[in-house]
C-alpha cells in the first residue's frame, strides 16, 4: 500500500502537471511508457535472479528507488526531468514487486490466492489513495508537495526491513523450500507454452482497459461532464477503490471453485458495462466504473496464482513476469490511447477500448490445473 500510494501519484497529478508543463496526450501517455516499461523490462529479470538468489533485503531497496523518483518529480523543472523521476520509480517497483510476490506465496499457509489477493488488494488500496492525497495536498499546494511523500515511502522501507528480516529467518524452513521448489509442470511444454501466451493476451486486454481509466479517465469526466479537477479524481477515486474490493475477491474464490472460472468472469464479465459505458450520463457512469473496476480487478490474483502453479519453481519468474506485463502492458496503452487521444478524442478512445474485454473468450482454451491429466494416461 505505501509503494503503490507514491507510485500512483503519478497519474493522479496529471491534470497538474498537464497544466504547468504544457503538455498534450501524447507527452502524458509517454510518462506513464517511461515508469511502466521500465518496471516491466526488469522485473522478469530480477525474479529470474531471485529464483536461484534470493535478497530478502531487496524489497527496502526498491523503496529507496521509489523516493528517490518521488523527489525528482517533485523538483521537475523541465519534462525530460518528469521522465527521470517515472523511470526511477519504476525501477522501485521492479525491484519490489517479484520478491514480494515470494513472501507473499512464503507466508500463505497453502492458501495461495487468498495470500495474493491481501498483498495485491494492498497495492490497489494505495493506487486508489493516490487521487485522493493528491486531490487534498498536491492539488492545492503545487507540485514541491509531492516532497511531502517521502514520509510515505521512508516508513515503508521501514517496514519492508522488517518484513526482510523476518524472510531471511525462515529461508531454510520447509515453506522457503517450497516456495523455491524445482517441481516440473503437470503439463506438456506446449501446453504451458500456449497457456501463457493465453493468459498474457489476457493481461493485454484487461490492463489496457485499465490504462484508459486510469491515466484518461479525469479528462474524460472534465471533457465530457465539465467537473472539477477534484471532483473528477474523487471519481477517480471511487473506481480505484472499486479494484482494491475486486482484488480481494478473486483470490479465495479463485481458492474455492478455480482460479479458471475466475478469470472467466472478470475478463469477459465486464463487457456488457464496457460496452454501454461512453454513451450514459454522469451518475451512471460512476456507477458503472466502480462495476468494472470491481469485477476486472478480480483477475489478476487468479492468473498469477495460475501462471505459478503452471510453471512451479519459477515463482519470482513468474511474478516477475506478470507484474512486469501489467506494468507494460498499462504504460503502452497509455501511450498508443494518448496518441489516439490526441488524433480523436477521448470519447473515441472509450468506444474503442470497449471491446477489449471480449479477448476473455480465449479462457476457454486454458487447461484445468485443478484436475490434471498425468503424462501418463
Amino acid at each position: 500500500m505505501l509503494n503503490d500510494v507514491n507510485q500512483s501519484l503519478i497519474q493522479a497529478i496529471y491534470p497538474l502537471l498537464k497544466t504547468s508543463f504544457h503538455l498534450d496526450f501524447s507527452q502524458i501517455g509517454l510518462i506513464t511508457l517511461t515508469y511502466q516499461i521500465t518496471a516491466s523490462l526488469l522485473q522478469p529479470v530480477v525474479g529470474m535472479y531471485t529464483d536461484k538468489h534470493p535478497q530478502p533485503f531487496s524489497l527496502s531497496a526498491g523503496m529507496c528507488f521509489t523516493l528517490t523518483g518521488l523527489l525528482v518529480l517533485s523538483m521537475a523543472p523541465s519534462y525530460s526531468f518528469l521522465l527521470l523521476g517515472s523511470a526511477l520509480i519504476g525501477m522501485g517497483s521492479s525491484i519490489f514487486h517479484p520478491e514480494s510476490s515470494r513472501v507473499a506465496r512464503l507466508a500463505s499457509g497453502g492458501q495461495h490466492g487468498l495470500a495474493q489477493s491481501l498483498f495485491q488488494v494492498g497495492g490497489n488500496g494505495g493506487t486508489a489513495l493516490g487521487p485522493l492525497l493528491a486531490a487534498f495536498i498536491v492539488v492545492p499546494h503545487g507540485q514541491r508537495s509531492l516532497a511531502w511523500f517521502s514520509a510515505v515511502a521512508i516508513t515503508g522501507m521501514i517496514v519492508l526491513w522488517r518484513v526482510g528480516l523476518w524472510y531471511k529467518a525462515r529461508q531454510g524452513t520447509r515453506a522457503a523450500r517450497a516456495a523455491l521448489s524445482s517441481e516440473r509442470s503437470p503439463f506438456p511444454p506446449r501446453t504451458v507454452a500456449w497457456s501463457i501466451v493465453i493468459l498474457i493476451a489476457l493481461i493485454f486486454s484487461k490492463y489496457f482497459y485499465l490504462a484508459s481509466i486510469s491515466s484518461y479517465y479525469t479528462f474524460y469526466l472534465i471533457g465530457k461532464f465539465h467537473v472539477s479537477v477534484r471532483d473528477a479524481q474523487m471519481y477517480l477515486f471511487l473506481f480505484l477503490g472499486s479494484t482494491a474490493v475486486g482484488t480481494m475477491i478473486g483470490g479465495p474464490i479463485g481458492d474455492r471453485i478455480g482460479r479458471k472460472y475466475v478469470i472467466w468472469a472478470s475478463i469477459l464479465g465486464v463487457l456488457p458495462f464496457t460496452l454501454v459505458l461512453p454513451y450514459v450520463g454522469l451518475r451512471v457512469t460512476a456507477v458503472l466504473t466502480v462495476v468494472i473496476g470491481l469485477i476486472l480487478s478480480s483477475a489478476f490474483s487468479a492468473i498469477l496464482v495460475y501462471a505459478q502453479e503452471l510453471v512451479p519453481g519459477r515463482i519470482g519468474m513468474i511474478s516477475g513476469l506478470f507484474f512486469g506485463l501489467a506494468f507494460g502492458m498499462a504504460g503502452i496503452g497509455a501511450a498508443v490511447l494518448g496518441r489516439l487521444a490526441d488524433m480523436t478524442s477521448i470519447a473515441f478512445v472509450y468506444r474503442v477500448c470497449a471491446f477489449l474485454p471480449a479477448i476473455g473468450l480465449l479462457t476457454a482454451f486454458l487447461p484445468d490445473l485443478e484436475r490434471p491429466i498425468p503424462s501418463g494416461e
